[in-house]
Order: structure tokens, then sequence, then C-alpha cells
């Protein structure tokens, strides 16, 4: 991560803390990172299972890679170097979100497995690494967005699956076949992810 440059930044410690904030929820903060490939249901899964915590009284947020980049990070484009200050800033934001005892959603490619380390190490115990698999051509038949046909065709450069290259996650906490399992499967997959490591009773 990066070095402060600011020697004026002192980090105020609140009374309010992390642990009483969980305690006034009913539920731990954490990150949830969902990573996979453009089109394999990163999003539509994060927002099923929000939903689903929802509905159970969880307080939650999914940090999404598009609605991001029209705001956080819309002075980034796709190169490997914006991609990582990209992940850098999503990192730093998901861990001010866990320090309010909200469970955080990360949505987003993340195709660098250095850079889903720095991820992890950042956020230690708190990031749980979900992998949505599912294979360039499932993706490339739903291509909802078009953006497949669009950088086959060369207008969409450094895409990954395409002309960038995606790197599976070595040791994922959870595996979600999402181009051949239904949504709701993958939903209750992720589910018993957080009853089986306390962040939810």
């Amino acid at each position: 991560m990066n070095e402060l440059k600011s020697s004026n930044a002192v980090w105020h410690n609140a009374t309010v803390t992390r642990s009483r904030r969980e305690k006034l929820n009913r539920h731990k903060g954490a990150v949830l990172w969902f990573t996979g490939l453009s089109g394999a249901g990163k999003s539509t899964l994060a927002h099923t299972v929000e939903e689903r915590l929802h509905q159970l009284g969880c307080r939650t947020y999914v940090f999404d890679g598009d609605n991001v980049r029209h705001g956080l990070c819309g002075d980034l484009g796709f190169t490997a170097e914006d991609r990582r200050e990209n992940i850098r800033r999503i990192v730093e934001m998901g861990k001010l979100f866990v320090d309010a005892g909200i469970i955080a959603f990360a949505a987003f490619i993340s195709p660098f497995e250095k850079d889903r380390q720095r991820a992890r190490e950042r956020l230690g115990a708190d990031y749980n690494e979900i992998y949505c698999r599912c294979s360039v051509e499932v993706c490339e038949q739903r291509d909802i967005k078009g953006l497949y046909k669009r950088a086959r065709a060369g207008e969409i450069k450094d895409f990954t699956g395409i002309s960038s290259p995606y790197e599976e996650p070595k040791r994922p906490e959870l595996t979600v076949d999402t181009g051949t399992q239904p949504l709701q499967y993958c939903a209750d997959q992720v589910i018993d992810l957080l009853r089986g490591k306390g962040i939810i009773a």
C-alpha cells in the first residue's frame, strides 16, 4: 500500500469502537471480495446476498466496480497500474466500513493475484475472497454490456480475459460456480460461509 505522504496526519481513536458498533449491529464487520471475469455474476451475486442479509437485519453495502468508477475511482483507467490503485482505494474504503461494523461487498474483476494478496494482507482476517468461477465462453454468451464484442473488435484495450490476463485465485475462502450453478444456490454458499465464520448468527 502507498506510504503516508502527510506527516501531519494523526489517527484519531474514537470512543465508539468497532466492537461496540458490532454489538449494536448484532453481527460482525467483514469484507466479501467477489472476483471473476466480466459477466461472471459478481455484482448480481453480491446484491442477492446483500438483499438476504438486509432481510435478516444486517447492515451492508456493496461496492460495485462500475459504480465506484463513476466517483471515487473516476480518474482511473484500466492499465495494470490504474487497476492496482483502484483496488488500493477500495481496500482502504473497505477497512473503514469494517471498522463501522458493516458487512461490505467488493465486486471487482481484480484480475491480478498480487493485488488481491495486498488486499488480504491489509484487511487481514476481515478479508473473505469469493471466486465467481465462470468460463470466458459463458461470459461472452451473456455479454450484457456488449464489452466482449467490443474487446474482440479491438475497441477496448486491456480487457480481462481477451487482451489482458485473469489470474485465478489460489486459495479463496469460497469458490462458487456462477457459470453453471443457480444464483440462489451460490447465494446459499456465501451465507453458509458467513455463518461458518461467525460473521452472522
